[in-house]
């Protein structure tokens, strides 16, 4: 399925990179900068979401877009010649838990095209290399399928054992020197070499603080993830693969979407064996493992009832805290509950928009309001996280009266009231959306 909806959106061009590719996964593969032309940067246009926040320049979409064969055009002949340099990026930050801040970088519109277009080229190139237990920012694939792939190894009993891992800010850690060495294992084109170097190699503008950081890659590149990807697949994937599968007694499970990833083990002296070694493989590439969210623990099915009808424990991935429970049908199933502190950043986030958007019209408010909720609804609802969902649906509710009621002093906004608007302008259901069960 995921090489079909790979090949289903490919150029002509491409979809022959991606076959070469996967018949020779071993051999470099030359000439694939001339795959970026006027064609593929404006394929890479199409897909930048419109209203995208703009970069040190600001450009928007829709200025670059008025004159977009004559920049695309101007764009092309620059990277012929390599006379293209990339712009610094926007550093901004987002808010995460516990009151913490993640950095993000906002590149200009036309050094996205070229970001994209570089990512297009080496997605034909790596796509069919990545291993199966690799889920995040591919093509077909999604963080459903990873928390699939977790509910099916554990309700089969595939393994018994649990190691969950934390990688220390991973894409300001990647060492670029080996990522560029891993690169030239699979692209023998240093024209397209010196182009993912510069995309590297790019200032960030905090404020009206500049800074050139030695290592990483910039968190909001839209590259960034696929060079990710290309990183963790020798540090991580390759390696478990063919170093450490063969030595071990029981099997082994791997699903990893981008950095966040766990192992799972049917014999726990290859648990503890594996361990040992993981956080000594990672330094050798420039990245730690954090010593408080890195852990090992038994997580197998329960094979009988216990009184309350819970597992033995939790832990949490890809936003979801998963734990066993006895379920209305009387068997043990993998239930997956919104984290605590990702519910409690989504009604804060939700809150705070009603109060910085409550003079707006009601149809307004009403069409942002159901646009949030219904992607919440559509990433979390997976069955058994019912109390979670309606959670945040009565929290928006409260929050959307309380603001309203605080617009005018004149008219109240009581709960009859309230009730009445919600009649014509109601709020998502919650209903399941994702089924993650697998037999």
């Amino acid at each position: 399925m995921t090489a079909a909806k790979t090949t289903e959106s490919m150029s002509p061009k491409l979809l022959k990179v991606a076959e070469r590719a996967k018949r020779d996964p071993h051999t470099p593969l030359l000439s694939l900068a001339r795959l970026i032309d006027v064609p593929a940067l404006r394929r890479a246009f199409g897909r930048i979401r419109k209203g995208a926040a703009v970069g040190v320049d600001g450009v928007t979409k829709d200025e670059y877009g008025r004159h977009l064969e004559g920049n695309l055009a101007g764009l092309h002949e620059r990277l012929r010649k390599q006379r293209y340099r990339h712009q610094p990026i926007r550093r901004v930050y987002i808010p995460k838990e516990r009151g913490k801040q993640r950095p993000i970088g906002i590149s200009c519109i036309e050094d996205k095209l070229v970001q994209e277009a570089v990512r297009e080229v080496l997605e034909a190139v790596y796509e069919p290399v990545f291993l199966d237990c690799s889920f995040g920012f591919r093509p077909g694939r999604s963080a459903h399928d990873a928390l699939r792939a977790l509910n099916r190894m554990l309700y089969r009993r595939e393994v018994n054992w649990i190691l969950e891992a934390d990688i220390r800010s991973f894409f300001d850690s990647l060492d670029r020197t080996r990522l560029k060495e891993m690169l030239r294992q699979r692209v023998a084109d240093e024209t397209l070499m010196r182009l993912i170097g510069k995309c590297l190699r790019v200032g960030l503008l905090d404020g009206n603080e500049y800074s050139e950081p030695g290592e990483g890659t910039v968190q909001g590149s839209t590259l960034s993830p696929l060079l990710g990807n290309v990183y963790l697949h020798h540090v991580l994937d390759l390696w478990l693969e063919r170093d450490v599968r063969p030595r071990l007694r029981g099997r082994m499970r791997v699903v990893r979407y981008a950095d966040d990833f766990v192992i799972g083990f049917e014999r726990e002296d290859d648990a503890w064996r594996v361990m040992a070694v993981l956080g000594k493989r990672f330094e050798r590439y420039g990245l730690s493992l954090h010593p408080e969210k890195t852990r090992l623990f038994p997580f197998a099915r329960p094979s009988r009832r216990k009184r309350g009808g819970k597992g033995p424990t939790t832990f949490d991935f890809l936003g979801f805290t998963v734990h066993w429970r006895w379920n209305h049908r009387g068997f043990w199933a993998l239930g997956f509950k919104t984290r605590k502190a990702r519910q409690r950043r989504t009604i804060t986030s939700i809150d705070d928009w009603c109060r910085r958007h409550r003079h707006e019209p009601i149809k307004t408010q009403h069409a942002t309001l159901t646009r949030k909720l219904e992607g919440h609804l559509n990433y979390f609802y997976v069955g058994g996280n019912y109390r979670p969902i309606s959670s945040v649906i009565r929290r928006t509710e409260r929050s959307w009266r309380k603001w309203l009621r605080r617009r005018s002093q004149k008219t109240r906004m009581t709960w009859e009231r309230f009730e009445a608007l919600l009649r014509v302008f109601p709020l998502p259901t919650p209903t399941v959306r994702v089924n993650l069960w697998t037999s």
